[in-house]
């Protein structure tokens, strides 16, 4: 995959909660790239942006967009595609939002490395900025399985494994 092929992805720091952490643009680049390669979606000369927030942030979004009036992990905002005026502009891929409090507490919760965790989210909202949901038992399985392919060329392990599964 070349840098033509890559979805242009900027990462807006929002909430100073992240500054503690280390490498999550290189994280989020990385998985976002990864995600990318493995998908059949048009992603050459698109673009992204992923906000880190808090929970207060993304609690505002939530109920904004959703209804739903608490913070959750990570929301996925698709751009409405259109007839592009100017050929030469990028195409919009859409706007993802992670939230730092609630991700880091499903990763200590779940005993997961944060960066783990936060590849997850990234992979997880950018599929869905490509197409995929989750809103039905096939569609999860297609998503899920995906993920677990993407997260697997990170070296990261099946996050949706249980420890109390018996292999």
């Amino acid at each position: 995959m070349t840098s033509a092929d890559r979805p242009a992805t900027e990462v807006l720091v929002t909430a100073d909660c992240w500054n503690g952490e280390r490498g999550v643009e290189t994280t989020i680049h990385r998985a976002i790239e990864t995600a990318a390669s493995m998908v059949d979606a048009d992603t050459a000369d698109a673009e992204l942006a992923i906000m880190l927030t808090d929970d207060a942030g993304i609690r505002t979004l939530n109920k904004n967009w959703r209804g739903i009036d608490k913070p959750t992990n990570v929301l996925s905002f698709p751009a409405l595609q259109s007839e592009r005026a100017d050929d030469d502009a990028p195409r919009m891929l859409g706007d993802i939002a992670i939230a730092y409090e609630t991700t880091r507490f499903e990763a200590e919760a779940e005993h997961k490395p944060f960066d783990h965790h936060l590849s997850h989210l990234a992979v997880h909202g950018f599929l869905h900025l490509v197409g995929y949901d989750h809103e039905n038992d096939k569609d999860a399985e297609i998503m899920e399985d995906l993920e677990r392919d993407i997260l697997a060329q990170l070296g990261i392990p099946d996050p949706y494994a249980h420890d109390d599964q018996v292999n």
